[in-house]
């Protein structure tokens, strides 16, 4: 954990601008009873998430995916467990020393053990909890304390969102989970989420299809396509196949964004996840990521996943 000795209010205050996003992510999480969603199962060892959901239990308010999210991204639940980071943190969970010192609880009956998965889990719930989680007064604040970071707290929370299950029922036969009514876009915009992080990658279609990231339409076309929708692969025929939305309709949650230097020339496109922010796979120097749609060059949008 990388937590500074001081948080600007200035800085505080960009978080809440930029992730005025959060209110939705935060408002689908039910800190006690929140199901793992598919990428969840995938991705989570099964010992760590018994730890979240334990963990999160001690803090009334903070869902457990919050701590996973995090454990996610210090050191990929444990499986890099000897990373330490410039500034000295250390353990799954990253804390300083010096913090753990005062945070650090004892799960596990054997001493307070930085290094070990129960007490770094415990104690980052403990921390977050002093930090605004508790009664869930402010997650991205206890985010942010957790670490300076703007960027960071963005992925923590779109982390969080797509480790919850925000479909219901099962296809006949207890086969996997399909979206319920209305679920379309939810599962589209969770499964782009649990792509932060992931490399650019020209012609990419990601993990599933044997690539190590995405390109932009790759990305949009994954995202639709968890979400039972066609779309054909590349950005200019994504952006013909509409349907299109006239230039002053206010866009929503899961629409797609297309960026060229003209309607017939698109070269860029991501899926709008609200309050102007879009993820999307930018390019070559950067990851897939969550950030602001509103480029010189946007076109328009379209809206083929329906709510």
């Amino acid at each position: 954990m990388k937590v500074l000795a001081a948080a600007a209010a200035g800085a505080l205050g960009l978080v809440v601008l930029l992730l005025g996003v959060a209110a939705g992510v935060l408002g689908s999480l039910n800190p006690l009873s929140a199901p793992p969603s598919q990428r969840a199962a995938d991705d989570i060892p099964p010992d760590y998430q018994q730890l979240y959901v334990a963990a999160a239990a001690t803090c009334p308010g903070l869902p457990w995916t919050v701590l996973a999210a995090i454990g996610k991204s210090e050191t990929d639940h444990g499986r890099n467990p000897d990373w330490t980071s410039d500034a000295g943190a250390v353990g799954p969970m990253q804390f300083l020393p010096a913090t753990f010192a005062v945070y650090g609880v004892d799960a596990d009956g054997g001493g307070a053990d930085i290094n070990d998965p129960a007490d770094a889990i415990f104690s980052a719930a403990a921390y977050l909890c002093a930090s605004g989680a508790r009664d869930a007064r402010d997650i991205p604040g206890a985010v942010f304390a957790y670490n300076h970071d703007s960027g960071y707290v963005a992925t923590v929370l779109a982390r969080a969102d797509a480790y919850t299950d925000h479909t219901t029922g099962t296809a006949g036969g207890g086969e996997a989970s399909v979206p319920a009514p209305g679920a379309a876009v939810d599962v589209a915009v969770d499964y782009a989420t649990a792509q932060i992080g992931l490399p650019y990658q020209w012609g990419g279609d990601g993990p599933a299809a044997g690539d190590v990231g995405f390109d932009c339409s790759g990305l949009t076309q994954a995202a639709a396509q968890a979400a039972g929708v066609r779309l054909p692969r590349v950005a200019q025929d994504q952006y013909n196949a509409g349907p299109h939305l006239p230039a002053d309709t206010p866009l929503q949650r899961g629409d797609l964004v297309f960026f060229g230097t003209s309607t017939a020339s698109i070269s860029h496109v991501g899926i709008y996840v609200g309050d102007n922010m879009m993820i999307d796979a930018p390019n070559r120097n950067a990851p897939v990521r969550m950030e602001d749609y509103r480029w010189t060059d946007y076109r328009g949008a379209t809206r083929p996943i329906h709510t």
